[in-house]
C-alpha cells in the first residue's frame, strides 16, 4: 500500500509516517517508481506505536516494542527490552500518581479551610462568586 492509504488506515498523517521512517521506526521500502511501499506488518507496527503513544509513551520508548515485532515475535512485549520499558513507565506513573495524590490532598485541605471561614465585607471579591452570595 502507499503512504496515503497507510496513514488513512492507521488514523494518522503522512507527515507522521515520514517522521517515523526518519527515526528508523518504520521501514523505508520503495517501489521501482520511487514511491514508499507498505504492507500489513507496517500497519501493525504503526498501530503499536500509536497505541503506546496514546498510553503516554514517548516515541523513542516505542522502539523496543517495534523492534520486537520486526524481529518476528507475535507480540510487541515478548522481548526483555519491552518489559524493561514497561517497568520504567510504571515507576514513572507511580511517581506521578504519588505527586498528584499529594497535590490533591493539599488542595482539598485548602478548600476545606477556605470554605470554613466566615464571609467578610473587606478585601477583594472573587468574580466567580454568584451574586446572591455577595
Amino acid at each position: 500500500m502507499r503512504i496515503g492509504e497507510l496513514a488513512d488506515r492507521a488514523g494518522t498523517t503522512t507527515r507522521a509516517l515520514r517522521y517515523y521512517e526518519a527515526r528508523g521506526l518504520l521501514p523505508a521500502r520503495r517501489t521501482a517508481q520511487g514511491h514508499r511501499a507498505y504492507d500489513e506488518d507496517d500497519l501493525r507496527l504503526l498501530r503499536e506505536i500509536r497505541q503506546l503513544q496514546d498510553y503516554g509513551f514517548e516515541l523513542e520508548e516505542t522502539r523496543p516494542f517495534v523492534e520486537c515485532l520486526r524481529s518476528g515475535h507475535d507480540e510487541s512485549d515478548d522481548c526483555p527490552a519491552s518489559l524493561d520499558v514497561y517497568r520504567r513507565k510504571l515507576a514513572e506513573l507511580d511517581t506521578l500518581i504519588g505527586r498528584l495524590t499529594t497535590v490533591r490532598a493539599e488542595i482539598a485541605d485548602r478548600l476545606t479551610q477556605a470554605s470554613g471561614l466566615p464571609p467578610t465585607d473587606t478585601g477583594p471579591r472573587c468574580e466567580l462568586t454568584p451574586q446572591e452570595e455577595r
